[in-house]
């Protein structure tokens, strides 16, 4: 992965904390509607990055909880605990209702848009984050990724998928699509814009393990898998 993110990635102009709150407030249970091309996706991510060895999760982001329950229920250990963080209170209130099934393991917090994750140095398995960075600017990207580092334990993983270039003829017209519709004005599309994740990671940090763009419906989502670096005495 290169350490610079493209010009696209750039100039983009993304929501305000405060617009993109309003935004998933107002959208709150219509966000499971996505799951046509997010699924896909989603299943690709589970197959790359070992949940079941993992003993606790915290998802930046974690919406309705759709993808928490999943992983819940079918792949992290009984044993394991999961943290996921959320701005929005809808979304917060959401979560909670589908976790209540798993009182005791899961815990979500309402974040207040900082770039900041709840957790002491080396205490997490994995870090994930799902439809979520496409929403952030460059420097709120590096300072994720600088929070992902500090948490993560030893061989753990960060675990990420985000909407990405097209990468087949049909793709590239619904991107292009997307970014018209984006450009007229961010919120119709959530906010969010194709990036591409690998443009961010420095590689002297990160080891990137898995990387696959998947496109149903002609959505491209990127889905790479990643641990830190570590120097031997690091």
């Amino acid at each position: 992965m290169s350490g610079k993110a493209g010009n696209m990635v750039k100039t983009q102009t993304v929501l305000t904390t405060a617009e993109a709150r309003a935004f998933y407030d107002r959208f709150g249970r219509k966000q499971d509607s996505q799951g046509f091309y997010e699924n896909p996706a989603l299943d690709d991510l589970v197959a790359s990055s070992r949940f079941r060895e993992a003993q606790n999760a915290f998802e930046f982001g974690c919406g309705t909880g759709r993808f928490a329950a999943r992983l819940l229920e079918k792949e992290l250990p009984a044993s394991a605990t999961y943290l996921g963080c959320d701005l929005s209170a809808v979304m917060v209130a959401l979560a909670e209702e589908r976790l209540d099934a798993f009182a005791g393991r899961a815990t979500v917090v309402q974040s207040d848009g900082a770039i900041r994750f709840p957790l002491s140095d080396r205490s997490v398995d994995r870090v994930v984050s799902c439809y979520l960075l496409d929403l952030l600017s460059g420097a709120d990207i590096a300072a994720f990724l600088a929070g992902a580092r500090r948490v993560l334990r030893p061989g753990g993983l960060l675990c990420l998928v985000s909407l990405t270039e097209g990468v087949s003829a049909w793709s590239r017209i619904v991107i292009a699509l997307w970014m018209a519709l984006f450009r007229l004005r961010p919120s119709l599309v959530g906010g969010c814009r194709p990036i591409r994740l690998e443009a961010y990671p420095d590689t002297e940090t990160w080891q990137v393990l898995h990387r696959r763009v998947v496109a149903p419906f002609g959505v491209p989502s990127e889905v790479p898998v990643a641990t830190v670096k570590r120097a031997p005495r690091d």
